[in-house]
């Protein structure tokens, strides 16, 4: 009965993806290296060729050169809010699904809609139209991509608020990177061509630094490199050629470590494309009268954010955290154990019972890697 349920679920499942929408998503490595632009000489392309494409939302940032392509191409009209006093534009998600044109552009897919919005976030709405059979054609910068949002920090020293998650990412059917070199960029930034005079000065002391450019640009490009080899692995490569891995991320309860592994080991699940896992083990020393208020506060962000990023999330309650690991690794078919350093509270307390070296000889023989992430 269950593999006759499964099947039928498989079933399902493929008769929705056959119906969904096509995805295609452009990257940059910052604002100003032209993603809204290219996606406007794209729509009028499409227009040429009989296609019945619509803007669905585009940002010009006051730009020229791009408001200029808005000619002669059809644009729904945007959703009007009133918030806090102020009338304000909104994609208007329900006018797209109603008027079902073959592909639509909606810009700034990490935008945060207005308080009252349906979804709180324009990639839900992009997924919403994409669940409609509708097209879509959209944009995003790397710095908003959730599980690189440490290292944009450290490389920046800016924490980007607006973030994606990485499952967005891998629902795309096409990942197109619009590339320029720091100095075509910084060029731009000086003739007025990103943003406003009395912005220029500013950004080139802080966010428009060669040196930030060059390393955005490595991400940005490595990052449609993973996307493309990912799509040459589940299409073109037979797929019983192919390593599945299962990726395990182990957690405790403190915050900023249980972050790092959480944001680490999706990069790597998404990288092999593979399924992945967020194990914590409830101790005695943390039952829900033992531990702290702010530690249950940052296991729920800790879940939360480990959903957003595609996991599944495992919470069991046990003496051995180690018994624990092994146990998910030969039920779920682990191939990659992730950890964090070895200071931390979670490896402290594995080392401290006599499992610790059990674990390992059970990783060994079962051909499991076990990852320790910085």
């Amino acid at each position: 009965m269950d593999e006759e349920k499964r099947t039928a679920e498989h079933f399902l499942s493929l008769i929705k993806k056959s119906r969904r929408g096509k995805f295609k998503l452009y990257i940059g490595m910052s604002a100003g290296v032209g993603k809204t632009y290219r996606m406007l000489q794209e729509a009028h392309n499409l227009l040429r060729n009989g296609i019945d494409v619509k803007i669905g939302y585009i940002e010009t940032h006051n730009r020229v050169e791009t408001a200029a392509l808005l000619d002669g191409l059809p644009v729904i009209p945007r959703r009007k809010l009133f918030y806090k006093g102020k009338e304000l534009e909104e994609l208007d998600v329900q006018a797209v699904i109603n008027l079902r044109p073959e592909v639509v552009i909606v810009d700034e897919l990490a935008h945060t809609n207005i308080e009252g919005s349906k979804n709180e976030k324009r990639w839900q709405d992009v997924l919403d139209i994409l669940d409609a059979g509708i097209n879509v054609i959209s944009a995003v910068n790397i710095q908003h991509i959730e599980s690189l949002n440490d290292e944009i920090k450290n490389i920046t020293g800016v924490t980007v608020n607006e973030r994606i998650p990485d499952s967005v990412l891998d629902q795309a059917d096409e990942v197109v990177n619009i590339d320029l070199t720091a100095d075509e960029l910084i060029a731009r930034l000086k003739e007025g061509k990103i943003y406003q005079a009395e912005k220029i000065t500013t950004a080139l002391t802080n966010f428009f630094q060669s040196d930030h450019i060059l390393q955005l640009r490595e991400l940005a490009l490595k990052e449609v490199a993973s996307q493309v080899n990912r799509k040459v692995e589940t299409e073109v490569i037979k797929s019983n050629t192919i390593k599945h891995e299962r990726f395990l991320a182990c957690i405790s309860s403190n915050e900023k470590s249980a972050k790092k592994v959480i944001k680490k080991t999706a990069r790597l699940a998404s990288y092999y494309h593979s399924k992945w896992y967020v194990l914590y083990v409830q101790t005695p020393y943390e039952n829900a009268d033992k531990i702290a208020l702010n530690k249950q506060r940052h296991l729920i962000n800790n879940y939360k954010l480990a959903s957003e990023l595609g996991a599944e999330i495992i919470k069991v309650k046990s003496q051995s955290i180690a018994k624990e690991i092994i146990n998910q690794v030969e039920e779920k078919k682990i191939t990659t154990v992730c950890i964090g350093k070895p200071h931390l509270t979670l490896w402290k307390v594995i080392r401290a019972t006599g499992m610790f070296n059990v674990l390992l000889k059970k990783l060994s023989s079962n051909n499991v890697d076990l990852v320790i992430l910085s």
